[in-house]
């Protein structure tokens, strides 16, 4: 078995899209809208094929987002090399993104840091 999309609501589809299109090279679809409920979404696909939905609904709650909660914490992303980790974490901190921790080797081996991305989001950005 595979996980065939992970899934997300936005409060801004089109941020949310243009984010992951612009740092970590997705290719969106059109889009999608349901003109009854008023649900939209984008499906996002990566470079390895893997996939996340970006949905949005007039009926959302958007409660307070912190670090350590339970559920869905962070998606990670894998750059290739130390190298690329470094870039795109200098990237997004110099684009005004809050960088959790790292770069760094974790006391598991992962070289990686955590930045906290669209709509408080927490991504990892790993080898």
């Amino acid at each position: 078995m595979k996980i065939e999309h992970i899934a997300m609501y936005v409060n801004d589809l089109t941020s949310a899209k243009d984010f992951f299109v612009k740092y970590f090279n997705a290719v969106s679809n059109d889009g999608y809208h349901n003109k009854t409920t008023n649900f939209r979404s984008y499906f996002l696909t990566f470079e390895d094929g893997s996939r996340l939905e970006i949905m949005n609904h007039p009926d959302m709650k958007d409660e307070e987002k912190s670090i350590r909660r339970t559920g869905l914490i962070h998606i990670a992303f894998s750059t290739g090399s130390k190298e690329k980790v470094d870039e795109l974490t200098q990237r997004l901190k110099n684009d005004g993104y809050e960088v959790l921790s790292g770069p760094r080797t974790t006391g598991d081996g992962y070289y990686e840091s955590c930045i906290v991305g669209i709509e408080g989001n927490q991504i990892e950005i790993t080898v």
